[in-house]
């Protein structure tokens, strides 16, 4: 290959030296190895986890040791190349963010979790916290060696400290927390099961920060689904959780939605809890919501509280009673996934079981049709089951007007039995 210029699929020359050795393609983020040799990070990243960390790609010497160096003042050569050629439509790669390197990790959880006796301040634990989180957002590989050098159990210890007394320190050590999956389930357990550590987060769910309100129920979710417990307190928790999705913050509208639902429907799945939620407001709360809007995510996993919450005699009545549950419902069917659709057909068929009045409200929205329709989709079986109990239900509910005004049934080929 040529040192001079070489010839990009659009017709725009690179320098040879601007080029990965690897990947023979622009470097972005150019560094290093022990030979000299310098790659794209990515490249030489991916060649060493495919079983080739032995030997340099270029010169095929032995890498004794695999730190990546920076290269910055290629990096800098490149960007203003870049810059040269933007009318050719070349466009200036980002300076990359330096990934978290072990030293620098374990350098901060130990500031972190130092105690006061050791001469450390509040803030500047947090400071350490602060740093460690941003190492964390930058990539997924950073929150991997984060998690190695045992930051979750670090942070739990933090965050439950009986001493803890800086509301800053507490923030930054739950806002790091909650960006690890949190899959041990003895690591669950000690939260959920401990009702000071339950009552610690319920307090959270009510604090001036609405970001440390969203990641203290983040938190709770994470714990109740990987322990199956029941948390104590539940009544002030669903109250704190339900404020999430009846008041969503304007600087976190979608995150504070998103994680309210994962919440509720964590803690719904317990048996014991759901009237809790029935009583706490619920039900109006998520219909006023599923009108309102939600992403298809949201809306499978907020029909699945209102199946669930259906199944007590308190849910349906909750439910039943708002106006817009039925229509909600039946206009969800068919409309934003299967999922959905099995939701929202298992409540339909709760409230309409229950009640005659919500039998003919759901045949005078026109469920008869979406019904049909499901039966002859390739929804799932469970749907298909649930919307052949609903018709039976419904066959004396059926209105003359059922079929006429409905457009989906205008322009198919189901016919009624």
């Amino acid at each position: 290959m040529p040192r001079s210029l070489e010839p990009l699929d659009l017709g725009i020359q690179i320098p040879y030296h601007f080029r990965c050795p690897i990947s023979l393609e622009l470097m972005r983020d150019p560094v290093t190895v022990c030979t000299g040799q310098t790659y794209d990070r990515a490249s030489i990243e991916s060649w060493v986890t495919t079983g080739n960390n032995t030997t340099c790609p270029v010169t095929r010497a032995p890498l004794s040791d695999f730190t990546l160096i920076p290269n910055h003042t290629l990096r800098r050569l490149i960007q203003e190349w870049c810059v040269a050629n933007r009318s050719n439509g070349v466009e200036r790669i980002p300076t990359p963010k330096q990934p978290a390197d072990p030293t620098s990790v374990r350098a901060l959880l130990s500031q972190a979790s130092a105690t006061s006796g050791a001469h450390v301040s509040a803030r500047s634990r947090a400071a350490a916290l602060r740093r460690l989180r941003g190492f964390a957002r930058d990539s997924e590989k950073n929150r991997v060696l984060i998690a190695a050098h045992n930051a979750k159990e670090i942070l739990i210890r933090i965050l439950f400290s009986d001493d803890v007394e800086s509301s800053e320190l507490v923030s930054e050590s739950l806002a790091l927390l909650v960006m690890f999956p949190m899959t041990e389930h003895d690591k669950c357990v000690s939260i959920a099961s401990d009702p000071g550590r339950v009552e610690f987060l319920t307090r959270l769910l009510f604090d001036s920060s609405v970001e440390t309100r969203v990641n203290a129920a983040a938190l709770i979710e994470m714990a109740v689904t990987g322990s199956k417990e029941t948390v104590s307190n539940s009544e002030s928790v669903f109250e704190g959780v339900l404020d999430l999705l009846r008041n969503p913050a304007s600087s976190y509208p979608r995150r504070a939605l998103k994680i309210g639902i994962k919440a509720l429907f964590a803690l719904c799945l317990s048996k014991n809890t759901r009237n809790v939620a029935v009583s706490a407001g619920a039900p109006e709360i998520l219909i006023d919501r599923l009108a309102a809007g939600l992403d298809r995510c949201d809306t499978e996993r907020a029909l699945a509280t209102v199946e669930i919450l259906c199944r007590s005699p308190e849910g349906c009545a909750a439910f039943g009673e708002h106006a817009l549950t039925v229509p909600v419902l039946v206009k969800t069917i068919l409309r934003v996934s299967d999922r959905a659709t099995e939701y929202a057909a298992g409540a339909l068929l709760a409230l309409c079981t229950a009640e005659e009045r919500w039998r003919d409200e759901a045949a005078a929205a026109g469920v008869v049709v979406q019904l049909l329709l499901m039966v002859q989709s390739e929804c799932t079986e469970r749907a298909k089951r649930k919307a052949q109990k609903l018709l039976k239900l419904l066959r004396d509910s059926w209105p003359d007007y059922s079929f006429a005004n409905s457009d989906d049934f205008a322009c198919s080929e189901v016919v009624p039995f």
